[in-house]
């Protein structure tokens, strides 16, 4: 009876109904800015929160921490579900970065789970007669497929942080793989774009996503038995079952026989696969700290970046789709992404001094460029270090991903972007789950001039990342922010402009996730497309930016903690709830 009520409590979510969680509304100020799109409300709780990318992932993690779970194991039912209800984003065949915070010991940990390169890879992987691959091309099929890492990260977590036992925590998604889900007007919307080239391509993806040849269609029962047995093993024997088992030689196997662009990825490659324990990216910012994942993502350096650039500005001053807070804010992310694509890379194979990146006196000679009324160019990288004779790389990161926002009832919380890259990664599927092709964040040309790029491909190497799973922390040291989102290579600008949101606008986390967004990679000023930021597009021409209107679909989930409650948002851009009590 349980079952069937939550059943369709989330169907009512997914078909546009609204969620409820016992949690309530906040009552704030609404900040000036309209949308195009239906505006969701910020929810309170008293004892715990739960934000995800879907209704069923949310309530699977809602049912752990009911159980007693920790924020970790919330995060490992979370995934599962995610690889059932949204594979266009996420899954146990891809990577993710976790920011888990022990609130009890005031600790702050990071478990980079990134997919690595084969062995067998080499700097020219996706150059063919010296030139580089067709992105588009070059995704499809096997050759673009890293080793999976959300799995082991995951696990490497739970057995420092986790409460209940690993085997109980995929329940939920066993359950509703295999009595079926209701498939989401988005995962409809994406199948039915049929812009991936490999999903009708290959016949295990082209089987499930395209029933009797047509398109799954929104509000169907959708059931997925081998990924329930998938789980089912999982469950029972741990990570092992996908990196040295049965399963692991399936994957071998379906990368190195796709019958479009074949892969080289070998048992020892996903045996050797390590999650690694990296020391945050961390910084003041006002009276705040800020952090966020250390390389191979990029997200911790590049939003904290953002944020001190614009430190000596009266940010509070302005309003949010203020002309002058918005040229500002372009000119410090297009300072950023030049050094993004300049010096960040895995540093386990680059060796670069990155934290000089964010130290104050290179970011203080950065910001003396910034102005308000500045006319807008584009910009070079900076020299954050003597001798910097390193040459930018050219990598696309599209968007998708999926991000989740966890504080469980002791105060621990999670902040996790997880990815399987393009929308149904590499289009393979193996056992129900799609693999990634996330080899494609590489740079594909290895040098520019006479110098390497620093994100050039090699054996065993991480992909750069721009993943900005961030925490944020009171003048005192205390929880005050947990949000992340996907998006590409926009994430980090659709982070810092929900950061800033917050702590210089004064807005609660889903007001700041709410406004319209904007973002420049030191290329084009992005202006959304349905919202009042177009009315910025004359003033800003007149800077001498040059604008595009388009879709900006952030998917931001957070969690803000004020006055002993949390405030939960879910970006209104896609299908997301807050869930809690």
């Amino acid at each position: 009876m349980v079952k069937r009520a939550l059943s369709a409590m989330i169907a009512t979510v997914l078909m546009g109904g609204s969620a409820i969680a016992q949690t309530a509304p906040v009552e704030t100020r609404e900040p000036e800015a309209h949308t195009g799109f239906t505006q969701k409300q910020a929810f309170i709780a008293d004892e715990y929160m739960v934000v995800a990318a879907n209704p069923y992932a949310s309530w699977a993690g809602k049912n752990i921490i009911e159980k007693g779970g920790s924020a970790i194991d919330a995060a490992i039912a979370i995934q599962a579900m995610l690889t059932l209800v949204e594979p266009q984003s996420s899954g146990i065949g891809g990577g993710a970065f976790i920011l888990y915070w022990d609130n009890q010991n005031k600790q702050l940990h990071t478990f980079d789970g990134r997919e690595i390169a084969p062995k067998q890879v080499n700097a020219y992987w996706f150059m063919k007669n010296s030139r580089p691959l067709p992105w588009l091309e070059a995704l499809v099929g096997g050759m673009s497929v890293g080793v999976p890492g959300a799995l082991r990260a995951l696990e490497l977590a739970h057995s420092q942080h986790g409460a209940l036992p690993w085997n109980s925590l995929f329940d939920d998604a066993i359950d509703t793989a295999t009595q079926g889900f209701r498939v989401s007007e988005r995962l409809a919307r994406l199948v039915a774009l049929d812009y991936h080239p490999g999903l009708r391509e290959f016949a295990g993806s082209s089987t499930y996503f395209f029933p009797a040849g047509m398109p799954l269609k929104a509000g169907v029962n959708k059931k997925n038995k081998p990924l329930a047995k998938t789980l089912r093993n999982i469950a029972r024997q741990g990570a092992d079952y996908l990196h040295t088992g049965a399963l692991a030689q399936k994957i071998v196997d379906t990368v190195n026989n796709a019958p479009v662009n074949p892969g080289r990825i070998s048992m020892a490659d996903m045996k050797d696969y390590q999650p690694v324990e990296r020391s945050a990216v961390c910084g003041p910012y006002r009276d705040k700290k800020v952090c966020g994942m250390a390389p191979p993502s990029s997200g911790g350096i590049n939003v904290y970046q953002i944020l001190k650039l614009l430190e000596k500005f009266e940010i509070g001053s302005y309003t949010p789709l203020s002309p002058e807070f918005v040229n500002l804010f372009v000119q410090a992310s297009a300072l950023t992404y030049a050094d993004r694509e300049a010096y960040i890379a895995d540093t386990d194979f680059t060796n670069l001094p990155v934290a000089s990146l964010i130290n104050e006196p290179y970011l203080k000679r950065r910001a003396q460029s910034l102005s308000v009324d500045k006319k807008w160019h584009k910009a070079r990288a900076g020299k954050p270090y003597e001798n910097a004779r390193i040459q930018p790389g050219m990598s696309l990161e599209q968007a998708n991903t999926s991000h989740i926002s966890i504080i469980d009832k002791q105060g621990n919380a999670v902040s996790m972007t997880t990815s399987i890259e393009f929308m149904f990664g590499s289009g393979l599927m193996v056992d129900g789950f799609l693999l990634n092709n996330q080899l494609t964040d590489f740079s594909f040309n290895p040098t520019r001039g006479n110098y390497p790029v620093p994100n050039r491909v090699e054996p065993h190497k991480r992909p750069r990342s721009s993943m900005s799973p961030t925490m944020v922390f009171d003048e005192k040291g205390e929880l005050e922010l947990v949000i992340g989102s996907p998006g590409g290579s926009r994430i980090i600008d659709y982070v810092a402009q929900a950061v800033i949101g917050v702590v210089d606008f004064d807005l609660n986390v889903q007001q700041a996730i709410n406004l319209p967004r904007i973002t420049n990679r030191n290329d084009y000023t992005a202006l959304e497309k349905g919202t009042t930021a177009e009315q910025l597009q004359h003033p800003l021409e007149k800077l001498g930016h040059t604008i595009r209107v388009i879709d900006l679909n952030s998917g931001l989930h957070g969690i803000q903690v004020k006055d002993g409650r949390y405030i939960g948002g879910a970006d209104p851009r896609r299908e997301g709830v807050a869930v809690g009590r």
